[in-house]
């Protein structure tokens, strides 16, 4: 049974079946899905290693609870366009204080950044596999906006329930 936590338009961890599934024994690794503005962000691979995600998760959780997430690098830009910008920027490290959801493969077909507008994280992502489910997506770029403390707090539930649920 998949739990969600979260809202698919805003940012959302689905936590899936334990892989491989009975009888084979319990393993480390289990179904994870996130999605943020209503897009699946794990197309290309669902399957998170347990110890080090649940790490990620509550790292991340934390670091936005703190509000050790920069503010948007350039405020009269819209969205998309300060996602190009940061994405431009490869000959300097100033795009790296905008990465936040670095969680390893399960996100590794995505190029995102997040920042803070007053209360609100915002993520900008964009796929950039050509051999994304979605053509239709490929080159666009997404924005998803959600209240700081409920992106951590969604990311402190589903860390919670992993964990709970992992084979020790």
């Amino acid at each position: 049974m998949t739990r969600r936590f979260g809202d698919r338009a805003r940012f959302a961890v689905e936590v899936g079946e334990v892989w491989p599934p009975p009888p084979t024994p319990a393993t480390e690794l289990r179904t994870v899905d996130l999605w943020a503005a209503g897009k699946w962000l794990t197309t290309d691979d669902n399957t998170a290693f347990l110890p080090t995600f649940i790490r990620f998760l509550r790292s991340t959780a934390g670091k936005v609870r703190r509000r050790e997430v920069s503010p948007c690098p350039f405020p009269q830009r819209a969205p998309e366009e300060v996602f190009h910008l940061l994405h431009a920027d490869d000959e300097t490290d100033f795009r790296e204080q905008f990465w936040l959801m670095h969680w390893g493969e399960t996100v590794d077909n995505v190029t995102s950044y997040a920042y803070l507008d007053g209360d609100d994280l915002v993520i900008v992502f964009s796929y950039w596999r050509a051999e994304h489910p979605f053509p239709e997506d490929l080159g666009k770029v997404f924005v998803a906006r959600i209240p700081a403390d409920e992106f951590a707090t969604v990311l402190d539930e589903a860390a919670d329930l992993l964990d709970a649920e992992l084979v020790r």
